[in-house]
């Protein structure tokens, strides 16, 4: 064997454990250890006591019953011997020597220690036997008992110099306390094992490695004691392995440790801490190992969190896509309802102007028709003015006659009645003229009515033909207004499709490129600039609000600009 081979140990190394990893660098290990510091090796460790780690399950036999309630009654006795042994012993000092007062305090107090004592042992009994040991109780128990021992012994003292049988004398006045003690401590571990006996048990140090290394076994002590090794042979096996490891290292350095690396150096610095050398000189490696998991669990998490916050926002753009969906739907259907209304508000005005229209004709009709009337009674009138013309010209001519008839009279009177006559006459005369000229006048007004009503008649002719090629047109432009409103409801419906489509393949394609929120919202804004004719002035900023759902007209401005900005470099959504 080379001086830089890996040194065999004195103990055989556990066959069923393997070593970790070792440091780079650092040759293989023969011996291989426990991987954990508490685990203890499979063979069963005896002790200088006799007592092994192996329980038993098995039940109690009758006779083994019968000798445990023995041991139990004879532990009591023992008790009661104790107790009867130091109470008076006990109360008679603490009256002389304690100063209590009276013998009766002096006894009370002997009383009192004792059955605290006897408490203290009872509860500790108690609590381990429902697997709940207390296990500092036992402490004030051996400081009591320790009392005890020691006041039994005062009792004992004699007042002047001390012989060797007064020694013996004192401590013969301790001998059964402490023995009450021992026994109660027996069985206590006993109950201990019985209710627990899958408990692991500690191996205890030699007496005879205390006596002949008191400092090695000390320390020893303490390393089982702190990390918890059960097992003695498995700790002497660690102290073998770091021996040989650190006479490995002096070797390879010739003699000189402190030339070695810090990994190399590892097993003598955890060493007091309960590390083997095997897992000293793997612990760089796993703590390494333990980093990188650290980083992986991190970069995991973060990949989830960022993974969930993708998801949260695709569901939220999914949804606000869905209400946006909604309200182009409602909207398509308010437009249709619209147009709907529109053109039924425009059969409704044509209607009611066809009524109007057909109200006047009526009403021209009447006209004509009172125009009518008054033309039969103008008529009528002249008839009767022609009438009375012909009676006034026959009355002229009866006057005319009765003139002719007088003037022949008055030629034939004298001058003053004949000048009477002509007076007479000549006023006739001009009443009939004036009656006459008076005919032709209402004559002449009748015939002018007559021609106004003729040509109100002609009017209103005219006027019902123009009522009725108005209501011919109006027919003809409802539907023709029907017809347009059917047209732009199906070329609405096809735009809206059209859009959909737009409007789909543009997520899509966002989705793939996996864009921010902001950009989505850009590129929206640059289709609704499309549409509204590729004039980004032309597009309202409370549109752009209502689509986006943004409360500053800022904002929309903003996105309206970056939007004519994307335009300008070249975007067209997909067609």
């Amino acid at each position: 064997m080379s001086i830089t081979d890996w040194p065999r140990t004195a103990a055989e190394p556990d066959p069923e454990t393997a070593s970790p990893a070792a440091v780079s660098g650092t040759p293989q290990p023969v011996s291989r250890t426990p991987g954990t510091v508490s685990d203890a090796p499979e063979f069963v460790s005896e002790t200088e006591s006799g007592t092994g780690t192996d329980t038993s399950t098995a039940k109690l036999t009758g006779t083994q019953k019968w000798t445990a309630g023995a041991i139990v009654v004879a532990a009591l006795a023992l008790a009661g011997i104790g107790l009867y042994l130091s109470f008076e012993h006990v109360a008679d000092f603490a009256f002389k020597e304690l100063r209590f007062g009276s013998l009766g305090k002096g006894q009370l107090f002997a009383v009192g220690v004792d059955v605290g004592i006897m408490v203290m042992i009872a509860v500790d009994l108690l609590m381990a036997w429902l697997k709940r040991p207390i296990s500092w109780i036992r402490y004030p128990v051996w400081l009591l008992t320790a009392a005890t021992v020691v006041l039994n012994a005062a009792s004992g003292a004699p007042e002047g110099a001390w012989k060797l049988l007064d020694y013996v004398a004192a401590g013969a006045h301790g001998v059964v306390p402490v023995l009450f003690i021992m026994v109660v401590e027996l069985g206590r571990t006993s109950i201990d094992r019985v209710v627990r006996p899958d408990q692991e048990e500690r191996d205890s140090i030699p007496l005879l490695r205390w006596i002949l290394a008191p400092v090695a076994t000390a320390r020893i002590f303490r390393r089982m004691r702190l990390w918890g090794v059960t097992s003695y042979p498995e700790m002497i096996r660690r102290d073998q392995q770091l021996i040989a490891y650190e006479q490995w290292l002096k070797r390879k350095y010739k003699g000189d440790i402190s030339k070695a690396s810090e990994d190399e150096l590892l097993p003598m610095k955890m060493a007091p801490y309960g590390y083997t050398v095997d897992q000293a000189l793997a612990m760089p490696d796993e703590q390494e190992q333990a980093a990188q998991e650290r980083e992986e669990e991190a970069e995991r998490r973060r990949l989830d969190a960022e993974t969930r916050s993708e998801v949260a926002k695709a569901e939220s753009e999914a949804e606000r896509l869905r209400a946006k969906g909604k309200v182009e739907a409602v909207r398509a259907e308010v437009d249709g309802q619209t147009g709907q209304a529109r053109a039924h508000a425009r059969a409704q005005v044509s209607a009611a102007e066809r009524a109007a229209e057909l109200e006047e004709a009526a009403l021209e009709t009447a006209v004509i028709a009172e125009a009518r009337s008054r033309q039969a009674e103008a008529e009528r009138k002249e008839a009767d003015e022609r009438e009375a013309k012909a009676a006034a010209d026959l009355r002229a001519a009866e006057l005319e006659r009765q003139a002719a008839e007088k003037r022949k009279e008055a030629a034939e009177a004298d001058r003053v009645a004949a000048a009477e006559a002509q007076a007479i006459e000549t006023r006739t005369i001009a009443e009939a003229r004036e009656a006459a000229a008076e005919a032709n006048r209402r004559a002449a007004e009748t015939e002018r009515a007559a021609a106004e009503t003729q040509r109100a008649t002609a009017e209103a002719n005219r006027k019902t033909a123009e009522a009725e090629r108005l209501q011919e047109v109006a027919l003809a432009e409802a539907a023709r207004a029907k017809q347009e409103a059917a047209e732009a409801e199906r070329a609405a419906a096809e735009t809206r499709r059209v859009a959909a489509e737009i409007e789909r393949r543009a997520v899509e394609a966002e989705d793939a490129a996996k864009l921010k929120p902001r950009e989505r919202a850009v590129r929206k804004v640059a289709r609704m600039i499309l549409a509204a004719g590729g004039d980004a002035d032309r597009l309202p900023l409370a549109e752009i609000q209502h689509e986006l759902a943004v409360t500053s007209p800022g904002t929309a401005s903003e996105y309206r600009q970056e939007a004519a900005e994307l335009l300008a470099s070249g975007y067209r959504p997909e067609q």
